[in-house]
């Protein structure tokens, strides 16, 4: 094996890592959000694991770009990965803003019962889980399935926020917690898109195709067989 081929490898070590690391801070941010506040010891943990690795893909591509002439695929690949790294970087961010809004949203159980909160965070979850799949196995089904689902999230997202903001101008007494619980249904929805960003440039590293301003419905979207 080459130095180059050495690189990329490492290159694609480092993206499956920060993938996973995303699934599980997205997972305790949901928790946090559903249940009850959770310390953020391991929080802060995993979001220096994502920092560093994201350095860290910096790096490497730097070292690539410097010492080798990559073409085709593995340009496209590294050009993605710098892209991917920065998504994942910033869904590890909001994770924790989640998990600190959480903590200020004292009719939390009430509030998201009575807008099935529930659905839409778990949503926001398997979305994260089929990004990191996604990254794994560069399977196109699955980013179809990744761009649909966000596109299912930002239109519940919207309309539960609408009803949060009713409910408050009804009851004066949610508006703290309202207020909170509004900002962090925003944090999953960007959460959502930085997953469905993620999943465009996969698309982008397996087609040498860009998708992002296209209508994903002309890329048949609906093929999930």
């Amino acid at each position: 094996m080459t130095h180059f081929e050495m690189e990329l490898e490492k290159l694609k070590d480092i993206i499956k890592k920060i993938g996973t690391l995303a699934v599980s801070q997205v997972g305790e941010s949901v928790k946090a959000l559903l249940y009850e506040p959770i310390e953020g010891k391991e929080v802060k943990k995993t979001e220096l694991k994502i920092d560093k690795l994201d350095v860290k893909i910096d790096e490497v591509c730097q070292s690539i770009f410097a010492l080798q002439q990559p073409v085709a695929s593995d340009l496209r690949f590294i050009m993605a990965s710098l892209q991917i790294s920065n998504e994942i970087e910033r869904i590890g961010d909001l994770a924790v803003s989640v998990i600190k809004r959480a903590k200020n949203i004292k009719e939390k159980h009430d509030l998201i019962s009575k807008f099935e909160i529930g659905d839409l965070a778990k949503e926001v979850e398997l979305i994260t889980a089929k990004t990191n799949e996604c990254l794994q196995t560069l399977d196109e089904n699955t980013i179809f399935e990744i761009l649909l689902l966000n596109k299912t999230i930002k239109s519940k997202g919207d309309t539960i926020i609408e009803h949060i903001i009713d409910e408050m101008k009804s009851h004066s007494k949610v508006v703290v917690s309202g207020t909170n619980l509004v900002i962090a249904l925003k944090h999953l929805e960007r959460i959502s898109d930085h997953c469905s960003n993620i999943a465009e440039y996969v698309y982008f590293m397996v087609n040498a195709k860009i998708i992002k301003h296209e209508k994903h419905e002309d890329l048949n979207i609906n093929k999930t067989e």
